[in-house]
C-alpha cells in the first residue's frame, strides 16, 4: 500500500508532531509513505516512518538526490518543480493532507480529480460550487484517525 503525505516544506512544531505520528502510524500499519521529499511536514512525516521501521519515498522537484530530506529510502527526481506535485499524488492511494499551503492545495486538487481519497488534518477547507456534487476532503482531527482513514479508504 502506497499512502501519500503532503503539506507544506515550512511548518510549526505542531504540525512537524501531527506529521511525525503519521509516518509512525503509516509503518506500523505497513504502508509506503511518498511524498515531496523535501522539509517541513514530508520530513517529519519521513523521519516518523523511519523510526518506526517504514519505507519513504521521495518525488523530489529538483534535478538532484541530494535535496531529498535526510529519510528518503527512495528519492525520484524529476526536474519538474511544482509540476512533479501529480506525480506525488498519482503514485498514491490516498493521500494525507497535514496543514498546507498552495503547493498542497494543488496536490488535493489533483486527488479530488483522479478520485484519489483524500484525509484533512489541519488542512484546507473546500466546498464544491452548489450543484457540482464531487468529492471532498475527510477531515480528521487526529493522526491516527487520519492514517485509519486512509487505509480504510484503500
Amino acid at each position: 500500500m502506497q499512502i501519500g503525505v503532503i503539506g507544506s516544506g515550512a511548518c510549526s512544531k505542531e504540525i512537524s508532531d501531527l506529521a511525525f505520528e503519521v509516518g509512525q502510524e503509516l509503518a506500523r500499519c505497513g504502508a509506503v509513505l511518498v511524498c515531496g521529499g523535501l522539509s517541513g511536514v514530508m520530513e517529519a512525516a519521513c523521519k516518523g516512518a523511519k523510526e518506526a521501521g517504514g519505507t519513504t519515498v521521495g518525488i523530489l522537484p529538483g534535478t538532484s538526490r541530494e535535496e531529498a530530506n535526510p529519510y528518503i529510502d527512495i528519492p525520484i527526481v524529476t526536474g519538474l518543480r511544482e509540476a512533479r506535485n501529480i506525480i506525488v499524488v498519482g503514485s498514491a492511494q490516498a493521500i494525507i493532507a497535514i496543514s498546507g499551503s498552495y503547493g498542497t492545495l494543488s496536490e488535493i486538487a489533483f486527488a479530488l480529480r483522479l478520485n484519489i481519497p483524500v484525509i484533512g488534518l489541519k488542512t484546507w477547507e473546500l466546498k464544491e460550487p452548489s450543484g457540482k456534487g464531487g468529492h471532498s476532503i475527510l477531515e480528521v482531527k487526529t493522526p491516527l484517525e487520519a492514517v485509519k482513514a486512509a487505509l480504510a479508504a484503500v
